[in-house]
C-alpha cells in the first residue's frame, strides 16, 4: 500500500473515533452508564438510537469488567510495582477520568496511544477544560518533536502509529512504561483496522515486551453470514475495511491467534454470551427499560458479531479468564444438514422497490396472487413506514411480476403499521390485526382490506379499499409481534390470536379467539399447561389447531419450545411437542406445514455460531433435521429475519418476501429480491 493511500485509510479510521465518541456521549446522557466526562471531552451532541445505545453499553460493560478485575488483582497495598493500563487506539475515551474519580489509580497509571492528530486534539481539550485539569493535576505538554502530547503524574497521552512498532516501543519506554510491571493492554475496535501483518506484529510484540500482562480486545467477527457481509461492506464504504476477519472468523480462531503469538492463556466470548453471563439480571432489566425498544433481531445479531477477548502473559491474571459454566449460556450445535434447499431469484424485474421492506405481512389471496402490506422499507427512495401495498402475481406463462396496488379514495387510509398479521378471508378480503406505529404507539383497531379488479379483470390493476372492522372501541389487540392462526372448533372457524408484546407488557402470554363469521371476540375453554409468554414466534394451522414454535420470551431470551393447541370436544388443549434432537432456540422466523412436517424458516438465534436455514420437524415422530439453503444463485446477503414466506404446496416451493433490518450503525438492509426455495427433495416419504 502506497503512502498516500495509507494516509487516507488512517484518516478514515480516525473518523470512526469521532463517531464512536459521540455515541459514548449519547450513551452517558441517556443514563446507560455513569460518565460525566464524556460530555467534557467530546464537543457537540448527537442523540443516538436505542439500538446504538445498547451496543455501546455492552461494549462499555465488557471493558469495565476486565479493567476492574485487573485493578482488583494489582491494587493490594503490598503490591509492587504499580500497575499500568496501556490503551491502544484510545480515542476520546474517558477511562482515566472515571478511574481517577473512583480512586482506582492510587497504585496505577494510564498510558494512551492514538494517531498524532487524535492525541493532539484530546490533549488540547483536556488542557482547556478546568474540570478535567483538576483531576489530572499538574501536567506538561510534549515538545514539538516528541510523541508525548500530555503528561501528568499518572496519565500520559502519546501520538503514534501502531504500525510503526519500533517507534511505539521507544516512545512508551521514554514515557515511563515499565515492561516488568503488571500491565493491562486495551484494544477496543483497533486490531481489525490494522493490516493482518501489523496486527500480528503488535500482538507478538506485546507478548514479548510484557512478562506479566493482560491483553483485552473488543472487535468484530463472523464475516460469513448475511449480517457479517453487510458489516464488512459498511466499513469498506468508509474506506476503513476490517482486516483479518476471514482468517480469524470466530472466537476459537481468535484464541488460537493469541496463544500462537506467545500469550500464556486466552478466553473469548461473543457479546450475547457476555451480556447473559456477566451482567446481573437486575442490571439487564434496568438497561432494557431505559428506552422503548423493538429491534431485538439487530441487537442480538450485533452482539453475535462482536467479541470480548482476554489473553494473559504469566500466571498472575490467568484466573481472570475463567468464564461461567456452559449451562449458564448453553451452546447449541445443530445437527449436520440432512439436505439442501436450492434458492433462486424469482424475479429481478418489475418487483420495484416496494417489497424492500421488513416487519410487513403477506397473504396468498389466490394461487397466483400475493399481497404484502405495511412494514418499514424503501418507498420511492425514502426509508419510512411503508404505505403502499405490493402485489405479486403470476401470469399465464407462470412468470411472477410485482406491482403497486392503488388504494381507493374512499374508506380508511393505511396507517403505516408494522409487525401486524394479515389473514385471508376470501379471494377478495383480508383481515389485518394488531401491529404498531412505534414502540410506544400501537396500531389500534381491526382493518379489513377489500380487493377489486378493474373492469377488464386484470390482476395487475387490483385496487384496495380499507375499512374498520369490529366495534369502534375494540381495543383487545393493542399488541404486535403476535400471531393469528385459523383454527376450528365444533364446525366453527376462528382466528386464534396469541402472544406478542405491547406498550405495557414486554411479552404477552394471553390469547383471544375471533369468530370469523360474526367478527366478534368469543370465549372458548382452553385446557392444559399454557406456553410461556413470547413474541416473534411462528404459528401454523394444523389439524384444526395451531402449532406455536420458538419466539422471544421473558428477559429477551430465545425459545425452542413447540406447542400444539389441539381441538377437543369442549374447546382446545395445550400440548407440548417433544422434538428430538431439540431445535435451536430462535425467533423472527416463519413456519409452514407441508406433508405432515413443520418447516421453520430462517430466524435469529444466539446459542449457535452457525446461521439458520430450514429446520424440518416430523410431526408424527417428533424427529427434527436441518436443511441448508443453497444461495449460490441468489445475490448475497440474504437476511432471513423480519421476512414473510408463502408456501406453494402444489409446486413444492416456498417464496421468501422482504426481510432485513436496521443493522446497528452499519445502515439499513432490505433483501432486494423475492426468493424461492425448492422443497422437492422433502418428499412425503422422507
Amino acid at each position: 500500500m502506497g503512502p498516500r493511500r495509507r494516509e487516507r485509510r488512517a484518516g478514515a479510521v480516525q473518523s470512526t473515533n469521532d463517531s464512536s465518541a459521540l455515541s459514548k456521549r449519547s450513551l452517558a446522557a441517556r443514563g446507560y452508564v455513569q460518565d460525566p466526562y464524556a460530555a467534557l471531552l467530546i464537543p457537540g451532541a448527537a442523540r443516538r438510537a436505542p439500538l446504538i445505545h445498547r451496543g455501546y453499553y455492552v461494549r462499555a460493560r465488557a471493558v469495565r469488567h476486565y479493567v476492574c478485575a485487573f485493578l482488583e488483582q494489582t491494587g493490594a497495598p503490598h503490591a509492587a510495582p504499580r500497575a499500568q493500563i496501556l490503551s491502544l487506539g484510545a480515542g476520546f475515551d474517558s477511562l482515566y477520568f472515571r478511574l481517577k474519580t473512583a480512586g482506582r489509580l492510587a497504585r496505577a497509571a494510564v498510558w494512551e496511544v492514538d494517531f498524532p492528530d487524535v492525541a493532539r486534539r484530546k490533549a488540547e481539550r483536556i488542557g482547556e477544560t478546568p474540570e478535567l485539569c483538576a483531576l489530572t493535576g499538574p501536567f506538561q505538554r510534549g515538545k514539538p518533536a516528541s510523541a508525548l502530547y500530555f503528561e501528568s503524574v499518572d496519565y500520559r497521552i502519546l501520538g503514534l502509529d501502531l504500525r510503526q512498532l519500533q517507534r511505539v516501543d521507544e516512545a512508551l519506554g521514554a514515557a515511563g512504561l515499565d515492561p516488568a510491571s503488571p500491565t493491562l493492554l486495551l484494544a477496543e475496535a483497533v486490531l481489525t483496522y490494522l493490516e493482518p501483518e501489523s496486527a500480528a506484529a503488535l500482538i507478538a510484540w506485546a507478548a514479548r515486551r510484557f512478562t506479566n500482562a493482560l491483553f483485552v480486545v473488543y472487535e468484530q467477527m463472523r464475516p460469513q453470514d448475511a449480517f457479517g457481509q453487510f458489516m464488512l461492506q459498511h466499513f469498506r464504504q468508509l474506506n476503513s475495511p476490517l482486516h483479518g476477519l476471514e482468517r480469524f472468523p470466530d472466537v476459537e480462531a481468535q484464541r488460537r491467534r493469541f496463544l500462537q503469538a506467545g500469550w500464556t492463556a486466552c478466553g473469548a466470548v461473543d457479546m450475547n454470551e457476555f451480556y447473559r453471563c456477566f451482567l446481573p439480571a437486575e442490571e439487564r432489566r434496568r438497561v432494557e427499560n431505559i428506552e422503548p425498544f423493538d429491534e431485538f433481531e439487530e441487537w442480538h445479531l450485533k452482539c453475535a458479531h462482536y467479541f470480548i477477548l482476554a489473553a494473559s502473559r504469566g500466571d498472575t491474571f490467568s484466573h481472570i479468564l475463567v468464564f461461567p459454566p456452559s449451562e449458564v449460556f448453553p451452546r447449541v450445535n445443530p445437527a449436520l444438514p440432512s439436505g439442501v434447499f436450492p434458492a433462486s431469484v424469482v424475479t429481478s424485474e418489475g418487483q420495484g422497490p416496494n417489497l424492500k421492506r421488513y416487519g410487513h405481512a403477506s397473504v396468498l389471496l389466490s394461487p397466483d396472487v400475493i399481497v404484502s402490506a405495511g412494514g418499514f422499507g424503501d418507498q420511492e427512495g425514502r426509508h419510512c413506514r411503508v404505505s403502499q401495498f405490493h402485489l405479486f402475481s403470476r401470469d399465464c406463462d407462470s412468470e411472477w411480476k410485482g406491482s403497486q396496488i392503488r388504494s381507493c379514495g374512499t374508506g380508511v387510509q393505511w396507517d403505516g403499521r408494522l409487525y401486524h398479521t394479515m389473514t385471508r378471508l376470501s379471494e377478495s378480503q383480508v383481515l389485518v390485526l394488531g401491529g404498531r406505529l412505534s414502540p410506544v404507539c400501537p396500531a389500534l383497531g381491526v382493518l379489513q382490506l377489500q380487493f377489486c379488479k378493474s373492469e377488464d379483470n386484470r390482476t395487475e390493476d387490483l385496487k384496495v379499499t380499507i375499512t374498520k372492522a369490529g366495534r369502534k372501541d375494540d381495543s383487545i389487540l393493542s399488541c404486535w409481534r403476535h400471531s393469528a392462526t385459523e383454527v376450528s372448533c365444533q364446525n366453527q372457524e376462528y382466528l386464534f390470536v396469541y402472544g406478542g408484546r405491547s406498550v405495557v407488557e414486554p411479552v404477552l402470554s394471553d390469547w383471544h379467539f375471533l369468530h370469523v363469521e360474526t367478527m366478534t371476540w368469543v370465549q372458548i375453554p382452553v385446557e392444559g399447561e399454557a406456553p410461556e409468554a413470547r413474541h416473534s414466534h411462528s404459528a401454523s394451522t394444523w389439524q384444526g389447531g395451531a402449532l406455536i414454535a420458538g419466539g422471544l420470551g421473558a428477559s429477551e431470551e430465545p425459545l425452542n419450545s413447540v406447542f400444539f393447541l389441539r381441538p377437543i370436544s369442549c374447546g382446545f388443549l395445550w400440548e407440548s411437542v417433544d422434538i428430538q434432537p431439540p431445535i435451536t432456540p430462535r425467533y423472527s422466523h416463519t413456519a409452514h406445514v407441508l406433508n405432515g412436517k413443520l418447516l421453520l424458516v430462517g430466524g435469529v438465534w444466539i446459542h449457535s455460531s452457525s446461521f439458520p436455514g430450514v429446520t424440518v420437524i416430523n410431526l408424527t415422530t417428533g424427529l427434527s433435521s436441518e436443511y441448508q439453503i443453497d444461495t449460490t444463485y441468489v445475490p448475497w446477503p440474504l437476511m432471513l429475519h423480519n421476512h414473510t414466506s408463502i408456501l406453494l404446496p402444489e409446486e413444492q416451493q416456498l417464496l421468501l418476501l422482504g426481510g432485513g433490518g436496521n443493522c446497528f450503525s452499519f445502515g439499513t438492509y432490505f433483501n432486494p429480491h423475492v426468493v424461492t426455495l425448492d422443497l422437492s427433495s422433502l418428499s412425503a416419504g422422507q
